[in-house]
């Protein structure tokens, strides 16, 4: 061999290892219910608008979004529909959401609903604080009028917080104790969308491990510690939003007074361990 082609072999060689066993690491995000800018969900209506809060993404351009929504005590919509399907999930106060003709069907902070494209429907509330977490897949999110509306194919859900099923994380069964969870839509294989609620008792404290590329969560009910590092945390009250992007990442917790629940979503599995 040549002795001036050594030298570039053994930095190709250091090259090739370090890009085969150097991975980089998560980008972790998170953010406060009271460091979110709330800002007019219908401009048109004036005081009487629902407020809006964005947590991920934008719900004005043509990308995955999460935000909450907040409504006035009293407040009802006119009939509408929407361009795009949505999620949601009440955090706080009472939520209806419907037809137009249906009876008030008052859903409690837990519940989960979901609003498909072109379908008339309402949403009211009542309570002093009202707020929930609506989830787009793809944007933009607009308000249309009813006769606009049209048949997608795709049908309304709605689930009372009192009918949400609460299994073990591990192999699906009920016992008492520890860690649930509630599967709400999507497959749970690797690469695929997919919503759950997760419910950690009080006094929890572990980590939810997440093996999918994205990871994002949202606090519902409780207010959960988010370890930062072995020395700081966050106190994460409802509405707060924590998230991961790239490798698979830990989420230290720790749910001292009340039990937490905490919606997830994610293109993958996670694991609950506690400590």
């Amino acid at each position: 061999m040549r002795p001036f082609l050594l030298p570039l072999l053994i930095s190709a060689v250091i090259t090739l290892c370090f890009n085969t066993y150097v991975v980089a690491e998560p980008v972790k995000q998170v953010v406060l219910a009271s460091e979110i800018n709330w800002q007019q969900l219908n401009p048109a209506r004036g005081d009487k608008s629902p407020q809006a809060g964005t947590l991920w993404g934008d719900r004005r351009g043509p990308v995955p979004t999460g935000f909450l929504a907040k409504f006035v005590d009293g407040f009802s919509s006119p009939p509408h529909i929407h361009n795009v399907t949505y999620r949601a999930v009440v955090i706080s106060g009472s939520i209806h959401n419907d037809d137009p003709d249906a009876a008030e069907l008052w859903m409690a902070p837990g519940s989960f609903w979901t609003q498909p494209k072109g379908e008339a429907h309402i949403t009211s509330a009542k309570g002093d604080t009202n707020i929930a977490l609506v989830e787009i897949d793809r944007g933009p999110y607009l308000v249309l009028p009813v006769n606009k509306a049209f048949d997608s194919g795709e049908r309304p859900i709605n689930v009372d917080a009192s009918n949400i099923v609460w299994v073990d994380p591990s192999d699906g069964s009920s016992s008492p104790g520890g860690p649930k969870v509630a599967y709400l839509w999507g497959s749970l294989q690797n690469g695929k969308a997919n919503g759950t609620f997760v419910k950690l008792p009080a006094g929890f404290d572990g980590k939810i491990v997440s093996s999918g590329s994205l990871f994002r969560a949202v606090i519902i009910k409780g207010a959960p510690h988010y370890h930062v590092s072995e020395t700081e945390f966050q106190r994460l009250e409802p509405g707060s939003y924590f998230s991961s992007k790239g490798a698979s990442a830990d989420h230290a917790l720790s749910s001292a007074g009340d039990e937490s629940i905490i919606y997830v979503r994610t293109n993958g599995r996670y694991q609950i361990i506690p400590q």
